[in-house]
């Protein structure tokens, strides 16, 4: 997920659009959005096979418009000042566009969701009470630099029924039509209404602010990107929102762990790939066995360029590290930047999560079972992780297909949000001529 960095080259790059960024728009978003609720109700009522045939499709026409993609991405990539990171996330290759493709492929394999029973009970008087999945109607995602966002999201829309209006960033603008574009032929060559998958037209930002107010059009909007992002979405919004914040992770090598084990973790969970949301920003490490682990993770990152940023504690191991502030341990990075702190056991990992933590995803590296379950029963975090790299905090790895980003909040969806989650329920009752007395 895109954080506050994200947001700042959003807004610079708001300066500097191109003049056919700036052209006037040819229709408004709540045109859009009103042509995608009259398609949310064919594609409400179509079928699974049908909806499935058009992810197929889509797949298909993403690659052979690959070579488009690439140039348009390339258009992107021109105009970006940004950093490094910022354009790890902006790039596309071949090798992300067939992944891309695959993701399609792999949300078609998924079972349907809508349709599905989720409880049923009778009732003394006869009748027959049943939960049923159903499609929401029309989700608005707004995000910004990653241009992957806009296929996964258009494809879990159309697996769980629902038409999608989509917001990219400036940034992205013309990888993001370049994908709408293939994402609507795999409509158009299924036999579904092209209008259930709408993008903003050009880079305006008042575009947002109508996603926003469109009430009765647009029924849950899912901001993905920075801080200020998710926040002004939250404030101005009249629509419910799923909120992905940004991902602040930790992760707690306990005196337990097997240390070729935290090491291998460590290493994959912060420089992997440093600029997702998934990527670990701090490392809590026992003061048990920091003395003689400590200095073997930090040569491991630092022969792949990390730099950190440590605790007095830390610094008493390692006086060459440089001192972390605060504000340090409350920053989200996405870069090769790693918090250290040495804690003394689970409870003050635990107490250091709850202060810094953006309850995106959390790990412990520990050979103690009870301690592992201590520690995920003492995170508020949406996902938590044993053993394992915080960067398996993705729609793919848990078996959705894809995601739209990941959930942080406490109500109707947390951790990575994929089909399932894009659905809410009715009731249906029957009965057999029953009236109330």
């Amino acid at each position: 997920m895109n954080t506050e960095e994200d947001s700042r080259q959003h807004m610079a790059t708001a300066e500097t659009r191109t003049p056919q960024q700036d052209a006037p728009s040819p229709c408004s978003m709540h045109d859009l959005a009103h042509k995608a609720r009259l398609a949310a109700r064919t594609l409400a009522q179509s079928s699974s096979s049908e909806r499935d045939k058009a992810l197929w499709a889509a797949a298909s026409a993403l690659r052979e418009s690959a070579p488009a993609i690439l140039q348009a991405n390339a258009l992107d990539l021109a105009a970006s000042t940004a950093n490094e990171a910022f354009r790890d996330r902006l790039t596309l290759t071949p090798e992300r566009v067939e992944a891309m493709a695959r993701g399609l492929e792999d949300i078609a394999d998924l079972p349907d969701p809508v349709g599905q029973v989720l409880e049923e009970w009778s009732r003394p008087n006869g009748l027959r009470i049943r939960k049923v999945a159903t499609a929401v109607g029309v989700i608005g995602v707004i995000y910004e630099s990653r241009p992957n966002v806009g296929a996964d999201a258009a494809g879990l829309c159309i697996k769980s029924g629902n038409a999608v209006l989509l917001r990219g960033g400036s940034e992205s603008l013309h990888s993001a039509r370049a994908i709408h574009a293939a994402m609507q032929t795999g409509l158009r060559n299924a036999g579904l209404p092209e209008d259930a998958v709408q993008i903003a037209p050009d880079a305006d930002r008042k575009h947002v602010a109508d996603m926003l107010t469109a009430a009765g059009l647009v029924d849950l909007i899912i901001p993905r990107g920075g801080r200020s992002l998710v926040e002004r979405v939250q404030r101005e919004a009249r629509v419910p929102v799923l909120a992905h914040a940004e991902g602040l992770c930790h992760t707690y090598v306990h005196s337990a762990a097997d240390h070729a084990m935290a090491r291998r973790i460590v290493l994959n969970a912060k420089m992997r790939r440093v600029g997702i949301c998934g990527a670990t920003e701090t490392l809590l490490i026992d003061a048990a066995i920091a003395s003689v682990l400590l200095p073997q993770i930090v040569a491991d990152l630092a022969e792949q360029g990390c730099t950190f940023r440590a605790d007095a504690a830390a610094r008493q191991i390692m006086p060459d590290l440089p001192v972390g502030t605060q504000k340090d341990f409350a920053t989200e990075w996405l870069d090769a930047v790693l918090n250290v702190a040495v804690v003394d056991g689970v409870d003050e990992a635990l107490d250091h999560i709850a202060r810094f933590g953006s309850s995106h995803t959390e790990a412990i590296v520990t050979a103690d079972e009870a301690v592992a379950i201590r520690f995920m029963n003492g995170v508020s975090s949406a996902v938590v992780m044993w053993n394992a790299s915080t960067q398996f905090c993705d729609g793919g790895e848990f078996g959705f297909g894809a995601e739209i980003g990941i959930a942080t909040g406490r109500f109707h969806a947390r951790g990575p949000v994929g089909v399932e989650q894009l659905t809410t329920f009715r009731y249906e009752v029957i009965g057999s001529g029953q009236v109330r007395p």
